[in-house]
């Protein structure tokens, strides 16, 4: 009887079971589609078919065999609105792609959908973000919010360590800030981590190494990462490193482990060192950017068909390839033991340590006998490859935060007489040197002490890291999971014993069932949208079915063809409205991608598509795709449509200088103060320097005047219209050609004979000054013929100094130290302009004399060593003189004797050029 009663109590229960769970069910459907209509109601237009009391049978709606949302996908239905915040009420969704719309206000509240596994919300115009957006979704493997620049700052988050399965994280532009967290020893199936345009600040974060990450995309923070990039040693699964436009320093780590390096992109960062032959040798290596860097030593010698941009700025020992000079090699692994800091790389150029080396002091046979890195506060030990500089006499090192015991190697160095270390970290015993040399170690706390080895010179130390199982990380991390386990436990028996129900009444169910969830997961494996390149990447090999379906083909770095079909949806086919200026090539409009980025495309028609229409387009792909610099505008890419050439550049939403001086009035533009004035000029004798000089290949613009440089948001210039450029000529040739550019900033050279040097462009620029003094054009017909021309008129005007208050722009209405500003830009213009090409400066002068004047550098009163006894009223000759009377008595006064003679002589030609400047 007992048995029978248990049975029947048994049963009961199961029975109970089954309903509650039914009814679970039910509940859940009922409220899945009461969010559905909720979302649905909240989108303009509202989705096509989105109506209905069946939910599953929405488009891009899919559910699972419950009855419940799994799936919503709106992919680029140019739908707009704000989200419901009950969206995380969808308990069994595992897909969520909204990529490519119009969404605004708050991300959507994703926090503790344990099933949810991909979301994609590129591209939108989100602004805000919810609480605990990434806690608890502990299926997450996709992720990707590209592209949404309006929302507020924030951080990253600790709780995505719940997404223990992440395998792509993408957030470029979409307002990041803070530091990287050190949390990625979390993610093993990390593959994809692209957070470029952002605010990120820090180091790299050590537990990159603990991951697998293939794709690191860091490129272009606003103020920058820092620190060293050591880490990316450790990545050996690295196929593409963009970390370019930052701020990191260093040199390049041993890369030897990552064998499967692909595209390595470290420009426009403070690296320095020597170029290590572990990434010249790399076996898949295809393409690398050095460039603006201060890179040391050797100049590297990379295998057969690697694309290597090596930049102009590099301090390598010599314009070819091939060994450096063994002092050079030497010193040069003394700088590397502390990091090869900036200041030693900036100095340190050429094969011959003894010419102008800081730091360095040389005696008459060009042999190093003096080390002196003192009082620099650098990181890292005292290299053993000093004793090879077999005729040093001193290394001095003291006042660093040096590591590691005295080299015994420098015991053998015969002409040694001075070792300075005190006030270090300097550990272990001393080596037994000679009885005459003087060793120097007090304020060394470890001296005699034998410690472990460090962390290499300058690199982040992080302690426990993520490691730490006292990390409030971790130990929360360590009670999230003895919550999932008692869940998994709990959801267990229930299964088990609904399995029990379901057999007993539904035999052919288990089958069915089965059938439904493969079918439903190998969906989910076709048809996932990720953006396996992320922002701005190259399509790697193993992406290409995602690259073909990509909607924006413009990479950065690089100049593409651009479809016109892109670039008449981009514009609302060319539309009057969106005209920006009209000139010699075509008409210029606005426009704006899938992605947001706005561009302005230069439109050339069949009807002015002349042989010199075709040769400025030809000219401005040709130069721009050689050169990019922060001051010149940027090609974004190019269109051939027929007889149509189209060109793609970056939008400047500040439109002309021109502009802002002449028509600042009927524009509605303020006008340009002293100081924004002083600025732009700099920037454009910034770019024109480049472009003469400082890039790979030198050019001459051939038409700078206002209207070809372009303003952004913050006021700073780009010079931009390439299209009459001319390669540079060797030294102080010139070059014949057609006249071209624009009269009134023609150079009298140029206009007579066609033959242009660099000169040219220095003449424009100078008429480009004389404008942004006087507020008028280089050529005014309106005016009498006596004032039209503004260079002549300039001339004659401030031969008389006191004329220069009447000559300036109504605009400006400079105080006392303004007004000596203004004198200063004055000359500069005067001399830039000058009639005969060898009485003009070239752009490096003119970016020296300004960039002072912007940054409103003063002289100061002696002050001790500092000054080195200069009075800055002198005259450059009499500084000169009064220098070389003292540069005996300098060699001796210091108490180790000539070992100061390098570094206080070029601060002492420091000191002078301010006089003359």
């Amino acid at each position: 009887m007992g048995k029978k009663k248990y049975k029947f109590f048994e049963i009961i229960l199961l029975c109970y079971l089954l309903i509650a769970i039914t009814a679970s069910a039910d509940d859940g459907s009922a409220g899945d589609s009461a969010v559905m209509a909720k979302l649905a109601k909240s989108l303009t237009p509202t989705p096509t078919g989105w109506s209905g009391p069946d939910v599953c049978k929405w488009p891009g709606v899919s559910c699972d065999s419950s009855g419940r949302v799994s799936s919503i996908s709106l992919i680029s239905k140019s739908v707009a609105g704000e989200l419901p915040p009950d969206l995380n009420q969808l308990s069994n969704l595992q897909s969520l792609n909204l990529q490519r719309n119009r969404l605004y206000g708050s991300l959507p509240p994703l926090s503790d959908l344990s099933s949810l596994q991909e979301v994609h919300l590129d591209n939108n115009n989100f602004t805000s973000v919810p609480s605990n957006f990434l806690k608890g979704l502990t299926s997450l493997e996709h992720f990707c919010i590209d592209e949404n620049p309006s929302l507020p700052p924030w951080t990253i988050p600790d709780s995505l360590t719940d997404s223990s399965s992440l395998a792509d994280f993408s957030a470029s532009n979409a307002n990041i800030m803070g530091q990287i967290p050190d949390i990625f020893g979390s993610f093993p199936s990390l593959e994809n981590v692209r957070l470029s345009y952002n605010n990120i600040t820090g180091f790299l974060p050590s537990s990159f190494a603990k991951s697998g990450i293939k794709n690191l995309v860091l490129n272009n923070q606003k103020n920058g990462l820092s620190g060293r990039i050591d880490v990316l040693g450790s990545m050996e699964q690295l196929t593409q490193v963009w970390i370019h436009v930052n701020k990191f320093s260093g040199p390049i780590p041993d890369l030897s482990l990552c064998i499967n390096l692909v595209d390595l992109q470290l420009r426009d960062n403070t690296l320095t060192g020597v170029i290590p032959a572990s990434l010249t040798s790399l076996p898949k290596l295809a393409n690398v950017s050095l460039q603006n860097n201060i890179f040391m030593g050797p100049m590297p010698v990379f295998k057969t068909g690697v694309q290597v941009n090596l930049g102009n700025m590099n301090h390598f020992c010599n314009p070819s390839p091939g060994p450096c000079d063994p002092q050079v090699t030497v010193l040069l692994e003394v700088a590397g033991a502390v990091g090869y800091p900036m200041r030693v790389a900036e100095s340190w150029a050429g094969n011959n340590p003894c010419k102008g080396w800081d730091f360095v002091t040389c005696d008459p046979k060009g042999s190093v006998i003096v080390i002196n890195f003192a009082k620099q506060n650098w990181v890292g030990t005292i290299s053993p490859a000093a004793a090879n500089l077999t005729a040093l006499k001193q290394l001095v090192m003291s006042d660093n935060n040096l590591i590691g015991p005295i080299p015994a190697s420098l015991t053998s160095l015969p002409e040694l007489q001075l070792v300075d270390v005190s006030n270090n970290n300097i550990s272990g015993k001393i080596p037994k040197f000679r009885p005459d040399v003087i060793v120097k170690t007090s304020g060394n706390p470890f001296m005699g002490k034998d410690l472990p080895p460090s962390s290499p010179p300058g690199s982040p130390s992080s302690p426990g890291g993520t490691d730490d199982p006292s990390s409030p990380t971790i130990g929360a991390h360590k009670a999230s999971t003895w919550v999932i386990v008692a869940i998994v436990i709990a959801a267990i028996i229930l299964i088990i014993v609904l399995c029990l129900v379901i057999y007993k009444y539904k035999r052919n169910g288990n089958s069915k069932l089965s059938k439904v969830k493969t079918g439903k997961e190998q969906k989910l494996k076709n048809n996932s949208p990720k953006n396996v390149n992320g922002y701005g990447a190259i399509p790697s090999t193993a992406s290409q079915s995602s690259a073909a379906n990509s909607e924006i083909y413009i990479y950065d770095g690089g100049n593409v063809t651009i479809p016109v079909e892109l670039l008449r949806e981009a514009t609302d086919n060319f539309n009057e409205e969106n005209i920006l200026g009209r000139g010699g090539f075509g008409i210029v409009y606005k426009g704006k991608l899938h992605d947001g980025t706005e561009i302005a495309v230069k439109r050339m028609e069949a009807s002015i598509a002349s042989n010199k229409g075709l040769n400025e387009f030809k000219a401005e792909i040709e130069v721009l795709t050689k050169v990019r610099h922060r001051h010149l505008v940027a090609l974004h890419g190019f269109c051939v449509n027929g007889y149509e050439r189209l060109l793609v550049y970056e939008y400047m939403p500040q439109g002309t200088l021109g502009q802002h001086l002449f028509d600042h009035e009927h524009l509605g533009f303020p006008p340009l103060t002293w100081k924004q004035r002083l600025i732009i000029a700099l920037d454009v004798a910034r770019g024109v320097e480049y472009l003469h000089g400082l890039a790979q290949q030198s050019f001459i613009h051939r038409d700078l005047k206002p209207s070809n440089v372009l303003l952004g948001d913050d006021m700073r210039a780009k010079v931009a219209d390439f299209g009459l450029v001319k390669n540079a000529p060797d030294g102080k040739y010139s070059v014949e050609t057609k006249l071209a550019g624009t009269f009134g900033y023609l150079a009298p050279e140029y206009a007579s004979t066609g033959r242009v040097t660099t000169k040219i462009d220095v003449f424009a620029f100078g008429v480009m000054l004389m404008e942004m003094i006087t507020g008028r054009k280089a050529l005014d017909e309106n005016l009498p013929e006596d004032r039209s021309h503004l260079v002549p008129w300039f001339r004659r005007m401030v031969m008389n100094k006191e004329n220069i208050r009447y000559i300036l722009d109504p605009s400006v209405d400079p105080d006392e130290e303004t007004y000596q500003s203004i004198c200063k830009v004055v000359e500069l213009a005067g001399h830039c302009a000058a009639r005969e090409p060898s009485q003009r400066p070239d752009m490096g002068h003119a970016v020296s004399v300004l960039a002072p004047l912007v940054e409103q550098w003063t002289p100061t009163a002696s002050n001790g060593d500092d000054s080195f006894n200069i009075d800055f009223n002198m005259s450059l000759p009499q500084a000169l003189q009064r220098w070389r009377a003292n540069e005996d008595s300098m060699l001796s006064e210091d108490m180790y004797g000539d070992y100061t003679t390098s570094s206080r002589t070029t601060k002492s030609i420091t000191a002078l050029r301010k006089v003359s400047e």
